[in-house]
C-alpha cells in the first residue's frame, strides 16, 4: 500500500489567499461556494478533519445511490493532511475547494464504473475505476486494496473508494 501513496502525487491546491480577497472577475458559480464554504467553516474560516466528516457524512446521506458507512476520522485526517498546502491542519478555501472537485470527480468515476448500479464497486470494476481516478496500480496493489477495503464478498462503498 505503501507503493500506492507513494505514487499517487496531486498536485497542490493553489496558495492561500485569504477570504476577504474576493475577487472582481469570479464566477456565481464560485461565488455561492465560497458563501457555503463560510457557513461550513465557521469563525476559524478553516475546515478541520472533524468539520469535513460531518460535511461528507451528510453530503452522503443526500446520496442514496452510494452505498457507504460514512466517513471515519481517520480517513478525512488523511484527506486535510493531503490537501493540506500550508500546513495549518485545516483546510482554507482554496484547498478545500481543490478537495471538493476531487471528490466530485471521485464521485463521478465511481458512479461510472458502478455498471450494475449496486451502490458498490465489484472488484473486477475497480481497476478501471482507479486508472480513470489517475492511480496506476500493479494487479498485486489491487488485490491488496481489495482484501483491505472490500467486504467479504469483494465490493467496496464510496468512502472505502
Amino acid at each position: 500500500m505503501g507503493e500506492a501513496a507513494a505514487q499517487y502525487n496531486p498536485e497542490p491546491p493553489p496558495p492561500r489567499t485569504h477570504y476577504s480577497n474576493i475577487e472582481a472577475n469570479e464566477s456565481e458559480e464560485v461565488r455561492q461556494f465560497r458563501r457555503l464554504f463560510a457557513q461550513l467553516a465557521g469563525d476559524d474560516m478553516e475546515v478541520s478533519a472533524t468539520e469535513l466528516m460531518n460535511i461528507l457524512n451528510k453530503v452522503v446521506t443526500r446520496h442514496p445511490d452510494l452505498k457507504t458507512d460514512g466517513f471515519g476520522i481517520d480517513t478525512c485526517r488523511s484527506m486535510v493532511a493531503v490537501m493540506d498546502s500550508d500546513t495549518t491542519g485545516k483546510l482554507g478555501f482554496e484547498e478545500f475547494k481543490y478537495l471538493w472537485n476531487n471528490i466530485k470527480r471521485w464521485q463521478a468515476i465511481y458512479k461510472q464504473f458502478d455498471t450494475d448500479r449496486s451502490g458498490t464497486i465489484c472488484s473486477s470494476e475497480l481497476p478501471g475505476a482507479f486508472e480513470a481516478a489517475g492511480f496506476h496500480l500493479n494487479e498485486h496493489l489491487y488485490n491488496m486494496i481489495i482484501r483491505r477495503y472490500s467486504d467479504e464478498s469483494g465490493n467496496m462503498d464510496f468512502d472505502n473508494f
